[in-house]
């Protein structure tokens, strides 16, 4: 036995898994414990051999952020191991997940709440984009919580780098209620502003207790925001007619927020506003969101600790389903949208010999235990 696959055997057997939680097609979710301490755990497994080309992409890509990314508002990834021809995720056992709350009619959400979590999103997110990643599928159900109410960004199977800005990048990302216009008009070329969209879409949420953009395809969610926001003119969105899958959808005049998100404050809208903004050069960052007066004019966030919390017993779920479409138990906190179901056309990397242990392909030693 080689050094990778003794550290690999080592690193198996420090794990145990307990309850089966979740399946789809390509993962199994199981919640577990650490065999010494019995500190709960998530553990995914991926199906490896589903995949005809060896490790989807989105396990490698899950893999690469979560060990590059540590912070208090991002998922934490324990460990890493291998078992026959499975990959296994190690992640921290998280109690809920945002849409489950927001969707719990027993809880009452005080402006204060809001707030909470909507500076535990930014924080997370200005980390990630400080880091040079952008998430590209912020959405409430990829949003966990921990018992102690802190608010951590999961499932970065979508995740990308974007240190060159000049870089051609898919536009099939981010499930459609959350996805800015740019992306529906084929834009291959972005920033972090497509993240801050979706966060957009996720404080409307919070505020009004249902999706605020919801379109039944990529056409009708252009008629969606456009209904919603008014249709963009080239002083709106310098351009926006030359992108590659531009087609006039309507004009639609500008709705007043005020209209709709009638007891939200002038700072909250003012936000709100700035995430929405069509040009995306000029939508706020996350660095900037965090220094908003929003977050610093009273009613100052609630304590995490004291945010409402299901009224139901959740099992854990890691947030990091990846098929969009994992079956959760009557224990379970339930079903991804259909929406979700994003086609991932992206070839493995690791496609000679299948039948080889995946503990000789990636050395995952370089994770360390308990960290």
């Amino acid at each position: 036995m080689d050094a990778v696959e003794k550290a690999n055997t080592e690193r198996q057997q420090r794990w145990v898994k307990d309850q089966k939680v979740g399946e789809g097609t390509y993962a199994v979710v199981y919640r577990g414990r650490e065999a010494s301490t019995g500190r709960k755990v998530a553990i995914k497994k991926i199906k490896v051999g589903q995949f005809k080309d060896g490790l989807d992409m989105s396990a490698i890509r899950e893999v690469k952020y979560l060990r590059e990314l540590r912070h208090q508002n991002v998922i934490e990834l324990l460990d890493v191991f291998s078992s026959k021809t499975n990959l296994n995720l190690v992640l921290e056992f998280l109690e809920s997940e945002l849409e489950v709350i927001i969707k719990d009619r027993n809880l009452v959400f005080l402006p204060a709440d809001i707030k909470s979590w909507m500076a535990m999103m930014f924080r997370g997110l200005e980390f990630c984009h400080r880091n040079f990643v952008l998430h590209r599928d912020l959405k409430p159900n990829n949003l966990l919580i921990a018992s102690d109410g802190q608010l951590k960004i999961a499932d970065f199977g979508l995740a990308r780098d974007f240190a060159d800005p000049g870089y051609k990048m898919t536009c099939q990302v981010i499930t459609r209620w959350y996805r800015p216009p740019e992306l529906l008009y084929g834009s291959r070329y972005y920033s972090s502003a497509v993240d801050i969209w979706s966060v957009g879409c996720i404080f409307a949420e919070l505020m009004l207790r249902i999706p605020y953009l919801p379109g039944e395809s990529d056409m009708d969610q252009l008629k969606t925001i456009f209904r919603a926001l008014g249709t963009p003119t080239e002083d709106d969105w310098p351009g926006h007619t030359k992108l590659p899958d531009y087609v006039p959808v309507g004009s639609f005049p500008k709705t007043p927020l005020r209209d709709l998100f009638t007891a939200a404050s002038a700072d909250a809208l003012n936000l709100l506003n700035k995430c929405f903004i069509y040009e995306p050069r000029k939508r706020i960052s996350a660095r900037d969101a965090l220094h908003h007066p929003y977050f610093f004019a009273l009613p100052y966030p609630t304590h995490p600790s004291k945010l409402p919390k299901c009224t139901t017993q959740l099992s854990a779920r890691p947030l990091e389903e990846m098929d969009g479409n994992v079956q959760m138990n009557s224990t379970g906190p339930g079903v991804k949208a259909n929406n979700n179901r994003l086609k991932r056309k992206l070839s493995s990397p690791l496609d000679e010999g299948k039948g080889r242990s995946i503990a000789r392909r990636l050395d995952f030693t370089k994770i360390s235990p308990g960290t």
